[in-house]
């Protein structure tokens, strides 16, 4: 939708969203409900970077208590609203809903440990997620095949997590998207590549600059991913955003083979590490089209897409292990992703002070589609000056600006 003035020329926005992952379409769509008017701009298609190569996980199992447990626990209440329906406003004031298109499954996780000492440290990380409102159900080693059986015999016990939950991130997108447009707030400007960002005097931006024309507002809120230190360059301002290269094996459709999403204890030391070397650990999991994905790999090799033959082959290693199974199983493709990785292993979500009008929404590694409506919220709440629904503060930009201190 391209909403014009009356002359012809584009419509001013209150905001301009560069991105059309799911982070910049969740920011659209709460600053739409919020009754800002909303250009997103992005180089390419909709989900055409790090959300179209994503499984669409909406995990809170993985998550150790602090911040971004907050974040995910927030965006599995939002997921489960926009899944039945979140009322919206158009033009004529009618409510519209965005129905539950985007395969919204609330699978649930489930961490095995393979030996007794791995169990004892994964009752004591889930004794601890208990505390910060995470349901983590124990489930030992004789009940593991009544909730997957086709795991492999022989493991220690695992803990069932409810709340994890799954959807197709590419359509997650393109519907909240969607949404925002029928709320009559949307300018949608696909296949352009934002090349500056004009600032005035006191540095503060005025909006964007494209190939085709500029598009102009007081606000620019950066959802480009594991492009997000470029694009905070164009503004004048750094942004350690690195990527983290990851692979995703695809089986050929099968029955429900995989009921959960199913993963190894050491999935999680995985996802806290800032190791630039190859790291894979398991996430299996069924599609409601029949497929099983088989991630997860990170390598920092900047964005190199060449295929890893040594990842795919301790991924599919590692997912048979769990479901031996998976061994008779063809694998029909692959797809390769880079997520978006900060050193301190959490989002840069908010306003930069560096670069007045300048928010960030990126920095999210590999949990950017599960934290996007949060994350989205949070932003429309900076946006109109309203209380943010947590405490945005782990999430500062300027905690990257040269002098900061962390607490």
């Amino acid at each position: 939708m391209l909403t014009r003035h009356p002359s012809g020329r584009p419509e001013h926005s209150d905001v301009i969203v560069v991105g059309a992952g799911v982070v910049g379409a969740a920011c659209a769509y709460y600053a739409s409900l919020s009754g800002l008017r909303v250009t997103v701009i992005d180089r390419g298609p909709v989900a055409g970077g790090t959300t179209g190569a994503g499984e669409g996980n909406l995990l809170v199992s993985d998550k150790e208590p602090g911040p971004e447990l907050e974040l995910a626990l927030l965006s599995a209440r939002l997921w489960r609203e926009l899944a039945t329906g979140p009322p919206t406003r158009n033009k004529a004031r009618t409510v519209s809903r965005i129905e539950s298109r985007f395969e919204y499954e609330r699978k649930g996780g489930l961490v095995v440990a393979s030996t007794e000492a791995e169990m004892t440290a994964l009752r004591k990380f889930a004794a601890s997620q208990k505390q910060a409102g995470v349901e983590a159900i124990e489930v030992p080693a004789d009940g593991l095949a009544t909730l997957e059986p086709h795991l492999a015999p022989g493991l220690a016990g695992g803990f069932h997590y409810p709340q994890d939950a799954q959807v197709q991130p590419a359509l997650a997108a393109a519907h909240l998207l969607r949404a925002a447009a029928d709320m009559g707030r949307l300018t949608l400007r696909l296949g352009e590549e934002v090349t500056a960002v004009p600032t005035g005097p006191g540095g503060e931006v005025r909006g964007v600059r494209t190939p085709r024309g500029d598009a102009k507002a007081p606000r620019v809120v950066n959802a480009t991913g594991t492009w997000g230190g470029q694009l905070a360059r164009l503004a004048g301002v750094e942004l350690p955003v690195l990527p983290r290269r990851g692979f995703v094996l695809v089986t050929e459709p099968l029955p429900r083979v995989v009921r959960h999403k199913v993963y190894s204890a050491d999935y999680v030391a995985d996802v806290t590490s800032g190791s630039a070397g190859l790291q894979t650990s398991a996430v299996v999991e069924g599609t409601p089209a029949g497929p099983v994905l088989i991630g997860a790999s990170r390598e920092r090799v900047g964005f190199d897409r060449t295929l890893s033959t040594e990842a795919l082959r301790r991924l599919a290693a590692q997912a048979t292990r769990l479901f031996p199974a998976l061994a008779e199983v063809r694998a029909i493709r692959t797809y390769a992703g880079f997520r978006p990785y900060l050193p301190d292993h959490l989002p840069a979500i908010g306003p930069d002070p560096r670069a007045p009008g300048l928010l960030h929404a990126c920095g999210h590694e590999g949990a950017g589609i599960g934290l996007a409506p949060a994350t989205g919220m949070l932003i429309a709440a900076m946006l109109t000056g309203r209380e943010p629904p947590l405490l945005a503060a782990p999430f500062a930009p300027g905690r990257f600006a040269e002098g900061a201190t962390t607490g």
